[in-house]
């Protein structure tokens, strides 16, 4: 009788925790049976809409759009207050966007930061340096305004490239797509900096920040080992685009889009068609494959450049801002709580995944 009740209340037990893992997780354990990879560990949860992953020492930064920056230490977070010069806009796609740790944080606590903001002449975007000092991040230098902003189409993107500038990525402000053919125009481009604001000497443009322009709206940029600059870029409800980035050229926007080619414009490496979307956003480079976060196709997604074909990487886990990868392992973050997608339980979540297991 008594090895009997023992082994019933071990069965229990069992029972009983398998109940609890599930309650805990949520939906995430739902889909688990049907993922056609492990399933990704999470990192960090309950952030607020992040936009951009950075690592320092083993740390994460992550921006927020509402005007955070959450520390993750040993999966531990903190959210940190961020005193800016102008406040936020509150338009729809607007914020804290864009966010890269100088290359000396560790001595300087410095970062370069994107944001959209209202003034009394409009809504604009801005490039800044901020530094950390007792978890708190303040503006303490411009280094470039008045990019254009609209209703929607902010681009967002900076990144310092490998060789030491840095770049921004810039939308044509929804109702202006004639600016991204304007080579005097900020919006519609990818910009080119030295770390202190100036033009460097050797872009494309003389005495100018735009390194290539017609563009819609970019949200991710990557290197590969041998300097390759490729970026993504949201297109008219469909027709997204991975491109080959070479200084000085003009990406088409709005003279031709997707597969359509047009002599002295340039057609993408990869589109999404003209029925299908993926609203690409951030996006890293791994031994040959671009990966990407997919806003409406809710999906990393996989470019190899090789074979030239797409798959979905990851997907079941809503609308997905940024990757970053870091010793073998793609993390990234999921963006539900953003206004247009379906919150899972405790998003958003920075996630962790051997590449190894896709």
């Amino acid at each position: 009788m008594k090895r009997v009740l023992t082994s019933l209340i071990i069965l229990f037990a069992i029972v009983g925790a398998g109940c609890s893992q599930i309650e805990e997780k949520g939906q995430e354990v739902d889909q688990e049976a049907s993922l056609p990879y492990k399933e990704p560990k999470v990192i960090a949860d309950g952030l607020q809409i992040p936009w951009s992953i950075d690592q320092s020492e083993g740390i994460f930064y992550l921006s927020e759009r509402p005007g955070h920056i959450v520390k993750i230490e040993e999966e531990k977070a903190e959210r940190q207050k961020v005193v800016l010069e102008q406040p936020l806009a509150t338009a729809a796609e607007a914020g804290l966007l864009g966010f890269v740790l100088s290359p000396d944080f560790s001595k300087t606590k410095e970062a370069f930061a994107y944001y959209t903001y209202t003034d009394g002449s409009g809504q604009f975007n801005r490039i800044v340096l901020l530094k950390q000092d007792n978890g708190t991040w303040k503006e303490t230098r411009l280094l470039l305004d008045q990019i254009p902003s609209g209703q929607f189409h902010h681009g967002g993107r900076i990144e310092i490239g490998p060789d030491g500038k840095l770049y921004a990525t810039t939308g044509d402000a929804s109702n202006e797509p004639e600016i991204a053919q304007d080579i005097h125009s900020l919006g519609g481009k990818i910009l080119r900096m030295n770390l202190d604001g100036s033009i460097p000497a050797d872009n494309p443009i003389q005495d100018s920040y735009v390194y290539t322009y017609g563009h819609r709206n970019p949200q991710g940029l990557a290197w590969t080992k041998d300097g390759m600059l490729y970026e993504s870029e949201h297109g008219p409800s469909a027709n997204d685009e991975v491109n080959l980035i070479q200084p000085g050229h003009n990406y088409g926007w709005p003279l031709i889009k997707g597969k359509e080619s047009k002599e002295g414009l340039e057609t993408p490496l990869f589109t999404s068609g003209d029925s299908a979307t993926w609203a690409p956003s951030g996006m890293a480079f791994y031994e040959g494959k671009l990966y990407a976060a997919a806003l409406r196709g809710s999906a990393v997604l996989e470019f190899d450049l090789k074979s030239k074909k797409m798959r979905e990487a990851i997907t079941g886990l809503g609308r997905i801002r940024d990757v970053y990868i870091k010793d073998g392992f793609l993390y990234f973050v999921s963006n539900n709580t953003d206004g247009r997608g379906t919150p899972l339980e405790k998003d958003d979540k920075l996630y962790q995944i051997p590449l190894a297991d896709l």
